[in-house]
């Protein structure tokens, strides 16, 4: 083949390629699945074939039998599945039975705490459902969103872009923009575990206005691209950080925006923008055990990798963590040496969407290659296996999440994030010592609440 030929070839190459991610919509036929044998934002209906994997009922619709909060009022959870029995314990001895049903960061736990180390698998609960707006909007957004810039934005209508996900870009899409609060106020503990079990604390207060998961969100497109998402943060302890705050604005293209972040020293008592905020930098109060864009496993810009849909796989997962979250759970009893204490995790066996990301050649990250596990019911990432630079497993994170009534959705609790060389870990956003859990979609929060003259005078 001539030069202008191989040219022409790898123009054309790469125009399918960027043809077959802008183009995402799902024909007629195939959005009509949703509601039949999948659920309404894309899971499937059915449970699996030895019945591990219960069948979704979505009997619970903004209700939470045994759990009526105060609305709005930052209550803690009350398990409804409190008396169910752990119907498996997977330990040291019997993991490699169920290599099947596990990640690569799970195995590693095993053989690096044998002594220690349990799943509890208890019985699956597909129950709690979407109101139906968001059906709607998902219906939606199966026959019209599309993907923009080579992925790094989105034409869509807010939440759950892509319920018929056909690559990993729209997987992605789905793990960052599912549906939750549109407002949370919340002070969280965070409790950085090193190897011989001392612990160093943080707290922090976090507003956050998620302005895109208003049910009247109109179309978002390249021409009015808008903001996804406004927070806010101000230290609490360590004491010699106390005051300090940060505020960023996420957008939803990428492409054509950058996330905006400022930040409030003490010392200097400035703002000051914070270019390049997030990415590998380390969560502070963390000891390094995490990296910013670690939060919920994966936040931010995904321009340094490459994403691909691996399919599914039925693995065991954290799953309806109201225990985990409520007030029955002390912080002294759940941080014990190397990895929370199994007995306050619930593992169900559930489908997961597998998202892999691999680091561009031109990018640079701590985190060569990432794998999220995303539950099919809620599109929320529940655990990831991390690699560093020399392609070896160095960290394994977990994320639990309850249905609030507050938002007939999920919302995310405490997480974990373990440190596979050095044996620490960090349990992060911890609520259950705290008089209140979030507060959420009080809707009190707008735009004007996020603005560096904000972030000035209150640090006045």
């Amino acid at each position: 083949m001539s030069k202008h030929g191989a040219v022409i070839a790898l123009a054309a190459a790469v125009s399918l390629a960027i043809s077959s991610l802008a183009n995402a919509a799902v024909s007629p036929e195939e959005a009509a699945r949703l509601g039949q044998d999948l659920t309404c934002v894309g899971a499937e209906r059915a449970g699996n074939a030895d019945g591990s994997i219960p069948e979704f009922t979505g009997k619970y619709v903004g209700v939470v039998p045994g759990w009526e909060p105060e609305p709005n009022s930052g209550e803690h959870p009350v398990d409804p599945f409190a008396d169910d029995p752990v119907l498996l314990e997977i330990n040291a001895s019997n993991y490699k039975n169920h290599l099947e049903n596990l990640t690569d960061g799970q195995v590693a736990m095993f053989e690096r705490y044998p002594e220690t180390y349990v799943i509890n698998v208890y019985q699956g609960r597909r129950d709690f459902a979407y109101p139906e707006f968001v059906c709607e909007r998902a219906k939606w957004n199966a026959l019209n969103a599309q993907l923009t810039h080579d992925g790094m934005g989105i034409s869509a209508k807010g939440f759950i872009p892509f319920p018929i996900p056909k690559n990993g870009y729209e997987l992605k899409w789905n793990h960052q923009v599912p549906f939750r609060s549109t407002t949370q106020d919340e002070t969280r503990d965070i409790g950085a575990v090193t190897a011989n079990g001392n612990i160093s604390w943080g707290r922090s207060h976090g507003i956050c206005l998620n302005s895109g998961n208003f049910a009247d969100r109109e179309v978002m497109t390249d021409q009015s691209p808008g903001v996804m998402a406004y927070c806010s943060t101000q230290v609490l302890l360590p004491l010699r950080e106390r005051g300090n705050m940060s505020m960023n604005h996420e957008p939803f293209n990428w492409a054509t925006s950058a996330r905006t972040a400022w930040s409030y020293n003490t010392g200097t008592r400035r703002v000051r923008l914070a270019p390049g905020y997030g990415f590998d930098q380390p969560m502070p109060g963390s000891n390094g055990t995490m990296t910013i864009d670690e939060d919920r496993l994966f936040n931010g810009s995904p321009e340094r990798y490459d994403w691909t849909l691996v399919g599914k796989r039925e693995i065991y997962v954290p799953a309806n963590a109201y225990k985990l979250n409520s007030k029955e759970t002390s912080y002294d009893e759940l941080l014990t040496v190397n990895h929370p204490n199994p007995e306050f995790l619930r593992y169900e066996k559930r489908r997961v969407w597998v998202l892999e990301a691999k680091l561009k050649p031109t990018s640079r990250h701590l985190y060569s290659r990432r794998v999220l596990f995303i539950d099919e019911d809620t599109w929320h990432g529940v655990m990831a296996d991390n690699y560093d630079t020399r392609g070896n497993l160095w960290k394994h994170g977990v994320l639990s999440y309850y249905y609030h009534p507050d938002t007939s959705a999920w919302q995310a609790g405490t997480s974990f994030y373990h440190d596979l060389n050095s044996s620490s870990y960090v349990g992060y956003s911890m609520t259950m010592d705290r008089d209140q859990g979030p507060i959420l979609n009080r809707n009190d929060l707008t735009p004007a609440m996020f603005t560096p003259d904000r972030l000035r005078a209150m640090g006045r």
